[in-house]
């Protein structure tokens, strides 16, 4: 890994991997719906849709054909805290990917038109996310956890705040956000030492500077949201307090989230789906922010079984809490986290992405012996503080269904210790 500057302060970091042939380049961009006050939000979704849609050089149909032509795939996401623009090419047409996405970093038109258009897309993007349930209850338990935080803001934004924005709207917001200290170039694959001049040709005259954004630390508020909707299943989230992005037991969570129910032989698949067949998708996750981190348990049932499977998870959890991991987990749950890891990075993307993560929210990489020795330091204790952040208040939870009527009587501060 090489770390780097252009001229004009601009971060680049890279990876040479002599050994393939494509190479993944990426815009990492620090801003995302947490930076959006309540009449912006999606508008950083937006602008990412947005970029693709014509420049003064490119239309957006010109945009598809540069890629199409030389087989390679351009595509952009936006999340809580970063919007990333990417594309992964064979490596002889690196200079084509980074010419096309820098002009629509920099150059992208706004058409009114195309604003209107694309607006129309997105509401169905909005309007296919709220019948798929259980990718709702996901976002619903955010809210449940940081109640009206930035945090809690939907990806995605409304129609009302949607159908308000302007071309305008869109400009100041890049002229805010979108700034040399907010932006990471990451590049993984075989590449040269003409990489750096390519990247001074097309972003060393990016001159807008600005300072990053000043964040409100969330407060976890165990809150309860349900969601009347008639489906075949009920879907439930419950959330914990978990670790930021830059804690130094990130790991000890992901072995905890893994014993817990990270794969096929944690305790919640085996029990709630392998030995009782209550349900087809039960699973556990981590997720972190700058300053905060929510460990999430997700099950899909039916509705005579969701008392079942809720008094399953609670006791299931409530032996976490009070009796830890076995050795045999931690020690099973480090092989697999080891091999995960590894194969994680066999394809430039995957490589690309860590690089533009780990400088944009961290500031900081590890090599892959580092990242083991990591792994392989976590001890029980380490497990143990991060069972006592979870389980220090009372759950936040949701549900997606057609009554609430199995969440009655129950105790969210049972758990606690």
């Amino acid at each position: 890994m090489n770390k780097t500057q252009l001229s004009n302060g601009l971060r680049v970091v890279t990876e040479k991997i002599p050994s393939c042939r494509s190479v993944s380049f990426g815009i990492w961009v620090k801003t995302g719906s947490r930076n959006e006050t309540p009449e912006q939000g999606g508008i950083s979704h937006f602008i990412e849709h947005m970029l693709f849609k014509g420049t003064s050089r490119f239309s957006a149909k010109d945009i598809a054909e540069e890629f199409d032509a030389i087989g390679g795939n351009v595509n952009a996401f936006t999340s809580k805290e970063y919007t990333c623009f990417y594309a992964k090419v064979l490596d002889e047409h690196l200079p084509i990917a980074v010419d096309v996405l820098s002009d629509m970093f920099f150059h992208s038109l706004f058409d009114a038109e195309e604003l209107r258009k694309e607006k129309n897309v997105i509401l169905e993007e909005i309007s296919m996310y709220e019948d798929t349930p259980d990718d709702m209850v996901h976002d619903l338990i955010t809210e449940a956890a940081y109640g009206d935080h930035p945090l809690a803001l939907p990806i995605l934004g409304t129609e009302e705040k949607l159908l308000a924005m302007t071309p305008d709207h869109l400009r100041q917001y890049m002229r805010e956000k979108y700034t040399i200290e907010n932006t990471v170039i990451s590049v993984a694959g075989n590449i040269d030492d003409s990489l750096l001049d390519l990247l001074e040709k097309y972003f060393g005259a990016f001159g807008n500077h600005g300072p990053s954004d000043s964040l409100a630390v969330p407060e976890f508020l165990s809150g309860l949201r349900f969601h009347k909707k008639k489906t075949e299943q009920n879907h439930i989230c419950l959330s914990f307090p978990g670790l930021a992005t830059g804690d130094d037991r990130q790991y000890a969570m992901v072995l905890l989230n893994n014993a817990i129910g990270g794969g096929m032989s944690s305790r919640l698949f085996q029990e709630i789906r392998e030995k009782r067949g209550l349900a087809y998708s039960v699973y556990s996750y981590h997720s972190s922010s700058a300053d905060s981190g929510l460990f999430t348990v997700y099950a899909g049932t039916a509705p005579k079984q969701t008392e079942d499977v809720l008094k399953l998870t609670q006791e299931i959890l409530q032996d976490v809490a009070h009796n830890g991991l076995t050795q045999s987990e931690l020690s099973k749950g480090k092989e697999q986290l080891k091999g995960s890891l590894i194969l994680s990075l066999e394809s430039t993307s995957s490589r690309m992405t860590r690089l533009g993560k780990n400088e944009l929210m961290l500031g900081r990489h590890f090599t892959l012996d580092e990242m083991i020795n990591r792994i392989d330091a976590v001890t029980m204790d380490d497990v143990n503080y991060c069972i006592k952040e979870m389980f220090g208040s009372p759950f936040a939870l949701a549900m997606v269904g057609g009554s609430d009527r199995a969440l009655s009587g129950l105790r969210r501060d049972e758990l606690v210790i």
